[in-house]
């Protein structure tokens, strides 16, 4: 056996960052961190679906050309086996296929306009022959593509941020790129997107009642909500033994969020773990910052259930409640895809460390992220670490997640008020 044939394979994280110093943190100081996101990867590339990997690889190509990525692109681009069915989406083209067509509809309310979705999403789905299955599968695929971007983005920031201050400008060398063997030498250029999502100019406003007829929030709060999906979730006594396992580290089996993921369980057994890593690791940074993070992110995609479970926790832990909710107040302009045109308004009337660390989790979590080496450089300066940093993209990034799962699945409500449809 000749030495390259025993070599390890690279993990998804080392293919696309190289020799990342950044990564280096992570994966010494927070494994589980890389280790689930290869584990959530693997369990939508290589288990078995109803649809091919290279189809979902294709799916995956569009949205990192939505959201900017061209390490990304060149990643799924690899793996697929029909260019031009790449190629005919990003034009715009509508596949013939009743199915291909309905999904992509999805991809895109999903990438670009998650707080546009609706129940009548679903409907179409279900009539194009989409079973729940295979809804969360692409409920999953999506989020999960977001967050590995903006992790993959926020730890090449962080890579040439250190190689800028290592390596001076000079008149032959006017600026940094990436840091050397941080990401692909060539990277794969991205291509002139011509898609307009469906939900394009939908209006983001928020009605008083969810489609069961339930009292809804109508804007943020820290108050507890509740969340019911639009799509069936397995009855308690039908969970599988490997359903239950894949979210008993989160919740139990009475949440119906948790067992409507469930039917994808090996990618929300790795979403379960990843958030527990995350979010409650001893080290790094401090947790109620990790918390705000999470709240800027869902303040950016418009989630208002994810960010009042999360501003509440950030105010339960750094006793900054007036900080909190001046955050959560602000509005932000929004674009016909609902689309945050200056994420980081959000910063306003915060102290320097606050400002920060909201501006900086703003850019990271906007559709395109806007995060890059001078993010890096603020963060430095208001004295983080490198773990710190780390944890911070990583907070931020795991949002693009959640947060896209919770607005595209289902809605919050009010607790104790009744379904009347």
């Amino acid at each position: 056996m000749n030495a390259s044939s025993s070599a390890p394979a690279r993990s998804i994280l080392e293919s696309l960052l190289g020799d990342s110093a950044a990564l280096a943190v992570l994966t010494d100081r927070k494994p589980t961190v890389t280790q689930q996101t290869q584990a959530a990867h693997d369990a939508l590339y290589s288990a078995s679906h109803p649809l091919p990997p290279a189809l979902l690889h294709t799916l995956a190509a569009v949205v990192a050309t939505q959201q900017g990525s061209s390490a990304l692109l060149g990643w799924h681009l690899a793996h697929v086996d029909d260019r031009g069915l790449f190629d005919d989406l990003v034009s715009g083209a509508t596949p013939a296929e009743p199915l291909l067509a309905a999904l992509m509809s999805y991809v895109d309310t999903v990438s670009v306009s998650p707080a546009l979705a609706t129940a009548e999403d679903q409907h179409a789905l279900a009539s194009a022959g989409a079973d729940p299955d295979l809804v969360v599968l692409i409920g999953q695929l999506v989020p999960f593509e977001s967050y590995l971007i903006r992790l993959v983005a926020g730890l090449a920031a962080l890579d040439a941020s250190t190689a800028a201050a290592a390596a001076p400008v000079t008149a032959d060398a006017p600026g940094i790129a990436a840091a050397p063997g941080t990401a692909a030498e060539v990277p794969t250029p991205l291509p002139d997107l011509d898609r307009a999502p469906h939900s394009r100019g939908r209006t983001g406003d928020r009605s008083a009642l969810t489609a069961t007829g339930r009292s809804r929030p109508t804007s943020f709060t820290r108050e507890f909500l509740d969340w019911e999906p639009w799509l069936p979730a397995p009855a308690e006594d039908e969970l599988t033994e490997e359903q239950i396992e894949s979210f008993a580290s989160k919740a139990t089996t009475r949440s119906v969020y948790f067992r409507l993921i469930a039917r994808t369980p090996g990618v929300t057994l790795a979403r379960s773990t990843l958030d527990n890593a995350v979010f409650t690791s001893k080290e790094g940074l401090e947790k109620g910052e990790r918390e705000l993070a999470a709240a800027v992110s869902s303040k950016v995609n418009d989630c208002v259930y994810c960010a009042s479970v999360h501003a509440r926790k950030a105010v339960q832990r750094t006793h900054r409640d007036e900080d909190v909710d001046r955050m959560l107040a602000v509005e932000l302009d929004r674009d016909a895809d609902w689309v945050a045109a200056d994420v980081t308004a959000l910063a306003a009337g915060q102290d320097d460390r606050w400002t920060v660390l909201i501006e900086t989790a703003a850019r990271l979590a906007a559709l395109v992220p806007e995060f890059v080496a001078e993010d890096a450089d603020r963060l430095r300066r208001i004295g983080l670490t490198d773990l710190e940093m780390v944890d911070h993209i990583a907070s931020t990034a795991f949002f693009g997640w959640a947060n896209r799962l919770m607005l595209t699945l289902g809605e919050p409500y009010w607790p104790e008020t009744e379904a009347t449809a």
